[in-house]
């Protein structure tokens, strides 16, 4: 089976549906969706309406960090993030509010554990930016596989059995396999709003019977994404940095 996994989504309706067409024509058979579908973005409602019809034809999905604030108004972020977030949450239809605060922060599936940020501690959404961060995370479970998302910029991490870890900065197009031998922790990157200096939407697809992983970057219309963040009056700098991946 070809799992489409997705992270960070953040309202970007361009980036998303290039990423779901990409996913589509290269025969993904099952979505899976790790968190952060609101925030940043121009169109949150659209957003989380597409996350919802797909949850209802058997895709999988994760609160995030973001989804998370839209519901618990003491969650606190930089003032750009948290002037995103006041907005989004004046577009979201009340359906759409409770679907976001209803999610999980984690879902396990056969081997693989999916959670938005990292899984010793889902609730305090910390970031995995070192193998020291990942160590902690692949020790909190027993999956041979963590996808996660929340950092921005794609990454790999195992651990062996005798505790070694290892770090990887993935290559766009090329496959890597997850082999039995190790534990992995795999960073999706951003489908909305990455910040590895590569302006295209990232995600990827993992074959579960080969146990092979590839990250794609799909470019989109990134000029359109950021129109409509400047047009519903949300802090410039967030459209901006769409232009540059940062």
């Amino acid at each position: 089976m070809l799992l489409a996994l997705f992270s960070d989504i953040h309202a970007n309706r361009q980036a998303f549906s290039a990423c779901l067409d990409f996913a589509k024509a290269h025969g993904a058979d099952r979505i899976i969706c790790v968190g952060d579908y609101v925030g940043y973005g121009g169109d949150p409602e659209w957003a989380v309406e597409t996350v919802m019809e797909l949850v209802g034809k058997g895709a999988l999905a994760v609160r995030g960090n973001h989804d998370h604030a839209v519901a618990v108004f003491s969650e606190t972020m930089n003032a750009e993030a948290q002037a995103a977030i006041e907005w989004t949450r004046g577009q979201l239809s009340a359906a759409q509010r409770r679907f976001l605060a209803e999610l999980p922060l984690v879902l396990e599936e056969d081997d693989r554990l999916y959670v938005h940020s990292e899984a010793s501690s889902p609730a305090k959404w910390r970031y995995v930016l070192s193998t020291a961060d990942a160590g902690r995370s692949l020790l909190a479970t027993d999956a041979h596989i963590t996808f996660a998302g929340h950092v921005h910029k794609p990454a790999l991490y195992s651990i062996s059995a005798t505790g070694k870890m290892t770090s990887f900065v993935p290559i766009s197009g090329v496959t890597v396999q997850l082999l039995s031998g190790r534990r992995w922790l795999t960073i999706l990157g951003s489908v909305g709003q990455p910040r590895d200096g590569d302006p295209a939407a990232s995600f990827a697809i993992y074959d579960t019977d080969s146990r092979e992983i590839t990250w794609c970057r799909v470019p989109y219309d990134v000029e359109t994404a950021a129109r409509r963040i400047r047009d519903n009056g949300l802090p410039t700098w967030l459209a901006d940095r769409l232009l540059v991946g940062r």
